[in-house]
């Protein structure tokens, strides 16, 4: 079945907020290149198998698109690379050796060793949340009172941002990742205010710096040609910000959910909690909202499973959907929590690769051995088919995680 064949509305349907769609497995097995359709009426074309999803993000050639590609709009209304439709972290340099030297200036900064040195404090953050939780009392939201402030808080705190702001901030990010729950002129207004906001924190930090990842990176940006320019500074903070209140906030509910889904998934970690480290792994590849995907704009004519795409396409890597190709994952649709060989492209590929990942694992660790710990008797407080997907956003997270203890 070739891309000519059909065009699929994209994203596509889900049935379950914690299931994937049904037509991943149809469309990886007959029909891996395939044209879609986007919110905006735009065309795109949709990779789902591992092997195609993985070269492309790893391609060096090709990089999420530039308001000035004409790149496809995921939203109504939108531009085709603009923060506005989805990607905050196109404010930075995008490709090329400006995007490989703002990766190695703000990289150094999420190194796995730095976040071993910050474990300490974001398991008593953790600790903090979840004491709060149990003595508002059983039921409870956990998304609402451990999932969403923890990464916030120690975004928060990496970056010096007062976190008393984290209401605002959520507000920023929701309009800034909408794919159509927001209009133009509402994603347009919030990013002009997160803008002002952020350059205003960063001109006071350099007037007075602190113990902070945006005071250490204006200090080092302080010389004749070298570091950051003031609004790649004030690009870093937003997309920083916004994927620290988006991302991890809503993995940490997610993760929480699956593994309750199926009680005995819990019991095995409580049983043996060595298996924290690969059980992370596996609920970042099970995870079948993880959202749009990750868009690359072609430069150039591109060769896919036989097929020329050309130059000007905008291509969409489903990362969730690569992550259950069964030719590459035994057992795919099964979550085996000790899986060893776990090549799973939630965190991307190649030189584009997240560069959080270390921070968001670390998190992700942190949040399930606290739960383990102090609420060993966790569960959900709904069928897990009841449980609602957030809606509108480029990110995929789930609306309330009710649990009880």
């Amino acid at each position: 079945m070739g891309q000519e064949e059909q065009v699929v509305p994209y994203p596509l349907a889900y049935e379950a907020a914690l299931e994937p769609p049904a037509e991943w497995e149809r469309l990886r097995q007959r029909c891996p290149v395939a044209a879609v359709e986007l919110p905006s009426g735009d065309r795109a074309t949709l990779l789902t198998r591992h092997e195609h999803v993985k070269n492309m993000l790893a391609d060096r050639r090709f990089s999420r698109p530039t308001a000035q590609d004409g790149a496809a709009r995921p939203a109504p209304g939108g531009a085709g690379g603009a923060a506005v439709s989805g990607d905050s972290s196109v404010l930075v340099p995008g490709k090329g050796e400006p995007h490989q030297r703002w990766r190695r200036q703000v990289g150094k900064w999420f190194t796995a060793k730095r976040m071993t040195a910050l474990r300490p404090a974001m398991t008593g953050i953790a600790e903090k949340l979840v004491d709060g939780m149990v003595e508002r009392g059983s039921p409870a939201d956990l998304r609402a009172h451990v999932g969403f402030p923890l990464p916030v808080y120690v975004i928060c705190d990496m970056l010096g941002v007062p976190a008393a702001d984290r209401d605002r901030f959520s507000h920023w990010s929701d309009a800034m990742l909408s794919l159509t729950r927001f209009t133009r002129a509402e994603t347009e207004a919030a990013q002009a205010e997160f803008v002002a906001y952020m350059s205003g924190l960063i001109t006071a930090k350099r007037a007075a710096p602190a113990d902070d990842l945006l005071s250490m990176l204006i200090e080092e940006s302080a010389g004749e040609g070298v570091g950051l320019s003031d609004d790649e500074l004030c690009a870093t903070g937003l997309s920083l910000l916004v994927a620290g209140h988006e991302t991890t906030a809503n993995m940490i509910g997610k993760m929480v959910a699956m593994l309750l889904a199926d009680r005995t998934r819990w019991e095995r970690l409580l049983a043996d909690p060595s298996l924290v480290r690969t059980a992370v792994e596996e609920v970042l590849r099970f995870d079948a909202n993880l959202g749009f995907g990750l868009r690359r704009y072609l430069s150039e004519d591109v060769e896919v499973d036989g097929e020329t795409l050309p130059r000007g396409t905008t291509v969409i890597c489903s990362m969730p959907a690569a992550n259950r190709d069964e030719t590459v994952f035994d057992g795919a649709d099964e979550m085996d929590l000790s899986r060893s060989l776990n090549p799973h492209l939630t965190f991307g590929a190649g030189p584009h690769s997240c560069l959080g990942q270390a921070l968001a694992r670390t998190e992700l660790h942190v949040a399930l051995e606290t739960l383990l710990r102090k609420l060993p008797s966790l569960e959900l407080d709904v069928p897990a088919g009841d449980l609602e997907r957030v809606e509108g956003l480029v990110v995929g997270g789930l609306c309330e995680v009710p649990v009880r203890w």
